[in-house]
């Protein structure tokens, strides 16, 4: 699993142990609260590099799937699980389609996003651009909101615990909630909150290109995401503008907001304030209760238990994909719009 890049300056310095820890973090290797399953992802770059610089062409990096059990899928082929993509895959793809591990539907594919959102993230630095996600909530458990936390106070909250919530006791009320879903054989889902510092006023387009719809594209394109919503999001609709608004005042020299329900864009573009956007990822479709389906061959009704090694909760492995999404996103606005060359 891996992903290419093309576009990349040439010359520039990669820091190859920083993509590591970025994919560390996405790994279930060491996590109490995850999938049993031994993926160490260990990087490996195939192109674009010369001695630690980027050479300017394509880049390419993977790392192997080192503990694979097909047999595990061959006996759902032909009674499609609840919840997940094999049933319209079947449909476009053939009885034939690959779909162990869920094939290109399963949450494995974010490695690539993962190695190509910490090349960006490595690209963005040198301008100050940082960003940092956590989760905000597990099923009905949620975290406190920190709105005023700097990018190094919501990393150390993050750090202390497992799940990547604001704070251990927050950390530890998720981690009870979604032990309980293991031990009922189910699953449950939560939400992420990304916060991206240090951008530049003016960076994105209107319309096609602004900086939601490219965002939302490749929060979207991750497995399991049901929800994107900036700033404020569904919440604007129930205020008035008075309280919807961001007012403007100076801040040493330059223009802020006293708030930030725009998330930090306006008009497609950004305004100097954090971009904030959150995602709801649904429960793991993966889970040992009898679920109700059908059977592709016999065309009757059937009920299946899904074997295998499967996440209880798939948010605190993703807080690193939104991250490297934000990233992706945004460095590559800021090369279409001249901020970086």
């Amino acid at each position: 699993m891996g992903c290419e890049l093309r576009g990349l300056p040439r010359g520039f310095a990669l820091d190859l142990p920083t993509i590591q820890r970025m994919l560390d973090r996405r790994s279930p290797v060491g996590r109490r609260l995850a999938t049993r399953r031994r993926e160490r992802d260990l990087l490996v770059v195939d192109r674009g590099l010369r001695a630690g610089r980027t050479t300017g062409g394509t880049f390419r990096a993977h790392v192997r799937n080192e503990d694979v059990r097909r047999s595990d899928y061959e006996r759902l082929k032909a009674t499609p699980r609840p919840g997940h993509a094999d049933y319209p895959a079947r449909v476009r793809f053939g009885p034939e389609a690959d779909l162990s591990g869920g094939g290109v539907f399963s949450g494995r594919m974010t490695v690539g996003l993962v190695i190509a959102g910490a090349v960006c993230g490595q690209l963005l630095a040198p301008i100050g651009v940082r960003a940092n996600a956590f989760v905000k909530a597990v099923g009905n458990v949620e975290g406190p909101e920190r709105a005023e936390a700097t990018p190094e106070e919501l990393r150390l909250l993050r750090e202390t615990n497992e799940v990547g919530a604001l704070g251990a006791a927050p950390g530890e009320a998720m981690a009870r909630e979604i032990e309980a879903a293991r031990r009922a054989g189910d699953s449950v889902g939560g939400l992420i909150e990304t916060r991206v510092s240090g951008l530049p006023v003016g960076l994105g387009e209107p319309f096609f290109d602004s900086v939601e719809a490219v965002v939302a594209h490749l929060a979207f394109s991750v497995p399991g995401v049901k929800g994107v919503e900036f700033g404020a999001g569904f919440k604007a609709a129930r205020l008035r503008g008075s309280a919807n608004n961001d007012p403007f005042a100076w801040e040493e020299n330059r223009v802020i907001t006293r708030t930030n329900q725009a998330g930090g864009i306006l008009g497609g573009l950004t305004t100097g304030m954090p971009v904030l956007f959150r995602v709801a990822m649904k429960p793991t479709p993966s889970i040992a209760r009898p679920q109700e389906t059908v059977d592709l061959l016999t065309r009757r009704a059937a009920t299946i238990r899904v074997p295998g090694r499967h996440d209880p909760c798939i948010v605190p492995r993703a807080v690193v994909v939104m991250e490297s999404i934000a990233l992706f996103a945004l460095a590559d606005l800021a090369y279409a719009g001249g901020w970086l060359r």
